[in-house]
This record gives structure tokens, C-alpha cells and sequence, in this order.
């Protein structure tokens, strides 16, 4: 049997007279646990151009219901390249197109943004 702290922050320290090895035990089983009922999310990525075709952009939208569909959040990036940042309205109107595309499986999470050359909008998954 060993002298086992249990709650160190607690005014005054509380502690047990307990098998620390069965303690700790014990403990780890239940972190284990706790992490079997976390869903884990990953974030997808999608990028493209301002200046991408009707189709390219049906396939893309498509991919990107597949993830959302899987519970995935995604993340859409239009890249800017030379003088195309002098027209940053293309990017956000190709961005927003997307999430209409995409509007049966997604909400908005963050609207586009610009963040250097890129500009970026994230969906998440419809409940």
C-alpha cells in the first residue's frame, strides 16, 4: 500500500492509503476510454486558380461533398499568382460559387479571407 496524492490543488492536499499500481492502471483505462468516444476531424484542402473552368470547379465541388459527407471539415484556397491579386472579387466570387455548389452538404464556417496570395474559406458539414 502507498501513500497516493489524489488531488494535489485541493486546500489541503487530499490522499489516499491505495495500491498505486492499480491506481494507475485504473486511471489509463479510463483515458482510453474518454478517448474512444472523441471523433476525430480532419481538415481537407482544396485548391485552385481564379481563372478555373465550369467543370474543373463541378469536380472539385464534388470531392469536396465526399469529404463532407465523411464528416471532414475542408478548407478552399484560390491561389493568386502575379497580376492576378489586382482582382481579388474573382477569387471571392469563384469561392462563394463553391460553397453553393457544395450547399447541400455544407455550411459556411469562415468566409473568404485573403491571407497573402491565397484566400481562404473553410465549410463544415451540415448536421
Amino acid at each position: 500500500m502507498d501513500l497516493v496524492v489524489v488531488s494535489p490543488t485541493a486546500v489541503p492536499p487530499v490522499c489516499r492509503i491505495m495500491n498505486y499500481g492499480k491506481y494507475k492502471y485504473a486511471m489509463e483505462k479510463k483515458e482510453k476510454e474518454s478517448k474512444k468516444k472523441q471523433k476525430v476531424i480532419n481538415i481537407k484542402e482544396i485548391r485552385m486558380t481564379p481563372n478555373i473552368e465550369d467543370h474543373d470547379l463541378g469536380v472539385k465541388a464534388k470531392n469536396a461533398s465526399k469529404f463532407l459527407q465523411d464528416g471532414d471539415r475542408v478548407k478552399v484556397v484560390v491561389r493568386f499568382r502575379g497580376r492576378e491579386l489586382g482582382h481579388t472579387d474573382v477569387g471571392r466570387k469563384v469561392l462563394l460559387q463553391f460553397a453553393e455548389m457544395t450547399a447541400d452538404y455544407s455550411t459556411i464556417d469562415k468566409y473568404p479571407l485573403i491571407e497573402g496570395k491565397n484566400m481562404t474559406m473553410f465549410l463544415i458539414p451540415k448536421k
